[in-house]
């Protein structure tokens, strides 16, 4: 299964991993092959945390991504529009099969050296 490996506030990670936030806002859309995400919580946490897999890519502009997705988007709406501020496309992934992993893991048990700045495509993943 095609990944990629998603940088993320700890806090929104945790959110995810609780099911409390059901989408990942990003300004630009991944590649169409891709159905994992997989998780690294940003600095203090600094440790790859767990995955969920794409149920799909929501691609609109912000007004319209906002109404589909504000039940279950984990943010306030005035975070969502600073984000999206000045842009006229949103997107969003809802997630599905969420798990955290027992055991954090290391950007090198990917064979990654550095931290994405937003995201990086994995090699095939084997589920």
């Amino acid at each position: 299964m095609s990944a990629m490996l998603l940088s993320i506030k700890p806090q929104y990670a945790e959110m995810i991993i609780e099911g409390t936030k059901k989408y990942e806002f990003r300004t630009r859309k991944c590649r169409d092959d891709i159905k994992k995400i997989i998780f690294y919580a940003t600095a203090p946490k600094s440790q790859v945390v767990g995955e969920a897999e794409i149920e799909c890519v929501l691609v609109g502009k912000p007004t319209e991504i906002w109404k589909k997705t504000r039940c279950g988007s984990g943010i306030p709406v005035s975070f969502f529009k600073e984000y999206y501020k000045n842009r006229e496309v949103a997107v969003a992934y809802k997630l599905t099969n969420v798990r955290a992993y027992e055991t954090p893991k290391a950007l090198k048990d990917y064979g990654v050296t550095h931290v994405p700045q937003s995201f990086i495509y994995l090699k095939q993943q084997n589920d």
